[in-house]
């Protein structure tokens, strides 16, 4: 392909037209989403449905989001209701989901749209990124979905929808502002938030990253990675640095009534405010011990293994050591029932750790 190879749409109307005509038919069902006969019929999207399955799906699949939300909406159904919340219950309810921060962000955005916006989220994309937590994209999502705001929306999905129909031969994410040039060209004006939705179903469902079923593709017509037969070249992307891999020590504490010693970290920093069992002094910059001179006191601490578990930007592994204790230690936490510990708010490297231990 000549490096300086273009293509766009015969108008920006027929790319619009046949993406939102197949949208039509092949729309994925989610349980936020309108579906298209109901938007045509004058049905919005709940604007709060729509901030609350953003939140979610950034950096999460959406078949694990779905279980999440429903247990969200039916814990917390107005935006009223999650202000009212009790922090540690949301992280409770997002123990799981990982990436904490925005189940904190969460709830801090719930409380400046009940005490500032009456409940109502504002519906311009300036606006809506002056709320906790929200970002670029996720405020183009809302206002584009929840208010039909004529807003270019660019997710992983629609990066390789467009990269691949235009042939963008720049690196993500540096070409995010140039696809979102583009996309504010070609989408439909009137049915803006159900373009956006469709250029994500069309990535995730035809247009995906390995084997795309380039032949059944709306918009296949005009795109050079289907006249080109290279469309699995694009995006381009740098090669991702490798991960450092960090190491630990954690200490499981059992007594004779099945329960578990734990404790709360602290509330700034990776996992802040979440439950673990306790550990040492490892963060994703620095090793810590994996012996038990870290112990939070002198036991008869035995060896169960090692949790590995990889965050963004690093690998760790934590060396697990277990011991007995009938006495409550003298350490700031509490006793919790092994049957009990997935309602607490634990992340998913604490609950390896346990089960390492048990």
């Amino acid at each position: 392909m000549n490096s300086t190879e273009t293509t766009k749409p015969k108008d920006a109307a027929s790319f619009a037209h046949r993406l939102l005509e197949w949208y039509d038919v092949h729309a994925r069902t989610m349980p936020w989403r309108v579906p298209p006969h109901d938007h045509l019929q004058g049905v919005r999207a709940e604007p709060y449905h729509v901030w609350l399955s953003e939140v979610m799906l950034q950096q999460t699949q959406v078949a694990t989001v779905k279980a999440y939300f429903l247990k969200f909406i039916s814990k917390w159904p107005t935006v009223f209701d999650l202000a009212n919340s009790d922090q540690e219950d949301v992280l409770k309810a997002w123990a799981g989901l990982g990436y904490y921060s925005r189940a904190r962000n969460l709830k801090k955005c719930a409380d400046v749209v009940v005490a500032d916006h009456q409940g109502k989220f504002p519906q311009t994309f300036d606006e809506l990124k002056k709320l906790p937590g929200i970002g670029d994209y996720t405020a183009s999502a809302i206002a584009s979905i929840a208010f039909d705001q004529p807003v270019a929306v660019v997710d992983g999905n629609v990066e390789r929808v467009m990269s691949r129909h235009q042939g963008i031969k720049t690196f993500f994410p540096e070409a995010k502002a140039e696809t979102k040039a583009m996309l504010a060209k070609i989408l439909d004006r009137d049915r803006p938030g159900e373009f956006a939705q469709a250029t994500m179903d069309l990535g995730a469902t035809i247009c995906t990253p390995k084997k795309p079923t380039c032949s059944l593709c709306p918009i296949n017509e005009d795109c050079l990675g289907f006249k080109n037969d290279n469309a699995e070249l694009f995006p381009y992307k740098k090669p991702k640095a490798l991960k450092p891999t960090r190491k630990g020590a954690a200490f499981v504490i059992q007594n004779d009534n099945n329960e578990i010693f734990l404790c709360k970290r602290p509330e700034a920093g990776l996992l802040a405010g979440m439950t673990q069992v306790p550990t040492n002094a490892w963060n994703s910059n620095q090793d810590a011990n994996e012996d038990t001179t870290d112990a939070p006191f002198v036991a008869d601490w035995t060896h169960a293994g090692v949790a590995k578990h990889t965050f963004t930007h690093f690998h760790l592994e934590l060396t697990v050591w277990k011991t007995h204790q009938i006495m409550t230690p003298k350490i700031a936490g509490w006793w919790c029932n092994i049957n009990n510990i997935a309602e607490e708010a634990i992340p998913k490297i604490m609950l390896k750790v346990i089960k390492t231990a048990l």
